[in-house]
């Protein structure tokens, strides 16, 4: 039965795993998916073949307590990003920041479109509302992300001067303090990111002392949300350890 089971599960991430690498996000965390498959399938097997009984006492607390914990943090960070998915700000803010995603030949990624159109939606409802477009030039994207985000605001009737660029950033750590120098002082500011992304940008919004600072959340594709939010659990860890 066991054994069964850790084979379906095991195709299952496969499976999960072809199709995220199918969406050509720009990273390689797709890897990922590969590696839980394999760590099923072996689970399935030692367990098939009894190994855990013959294992000394010692070593199968030690994997008991490891799974525990991992379990439990898990759970916790997942219960934090969902409390945070909803953010929807407050009216009248000075400035958004929109936090910069992959930008391809044909126009932005499904990410950072969902993230620029609910900033479009926010800058519509507020017109005088500033937005800083915040991202720089990975080695896969054909030009910055700051550029591709205000050329498509643009497009899509948010005028020009409203519009300030952040082209230097890699990280989200980057996006907040390079935009952070583009803010006068005691403005209240949006962030604007992906629901499953947002409590750890807030998280470094406090870490920074930002102030005045609220979350505006956009949404994500359902079917690559469990991709995302796996992806935001290793992402908190790293940065609560560094």
């Amino acid at each position: 039965m066991m054994l069964g089971i850790s084979i379906v599960l095991t195709l299952c991430c496969m499976g999960y795993g072809r199709l995220i690498r199918a969406t050509d996000s720009g990273t390689g965390f797709f890897r990922v998916w590969y590696v839980l498959a394999g760590i099923v399938l072996s689970g399935g097997i030692l367990t098939y073949l009894n190994v855990w009984g013959m294992l000394p006492e010692i070593i199968t607390k030690g994997l008991i307590a490891l799974l525990s914990l991992f379990v439990l943090s898990f759970v916790i960070i997942e219960v934090c990003i969902i409390r945070n998915m909803r953010e929807k700000g407050q009216e009248g803010l000075d400035y958004l920041i929109v936090l910069g995603a992959q930008v391809k030949e044909s126009g932005p990624s499904f990410v950072l479109q969902s993230r620029l159109d609910r900033a479009m939606m926010y800058l519509k409802e507020n017109p005088k509302t500033i937005c800083i477009v915040s991202g720089g030039q990975g080695p896969n994207e054909p030009f910055p992300e700051a550029v591709g985000m205000a050329d498509y605001l643009k497009q899509h009737g948010i005028a020009k001067e409203r519009i300030l660029l952040e082209n230097r950033s890699k990280t989200t750590k980057e996006n907040l303090i390079n935009s952070r120098e583009l803010l006068p002082k005691r403005c209240h500011v949006g962030i604007v990111t992906n629901n499953f992304h947002m409590f750890r940008a807030l998280c470094l919004v406090k870490k920074l002392g930002m102030q005045n600072v609220c979350g505006i959340a956009s949404r994500s594709n359902r079917l690559y949300l469990p991709n995302n939010m796996l992806r935001e659990y290793f992402a908190v860890i790293k940065f609560l350890l560094f």
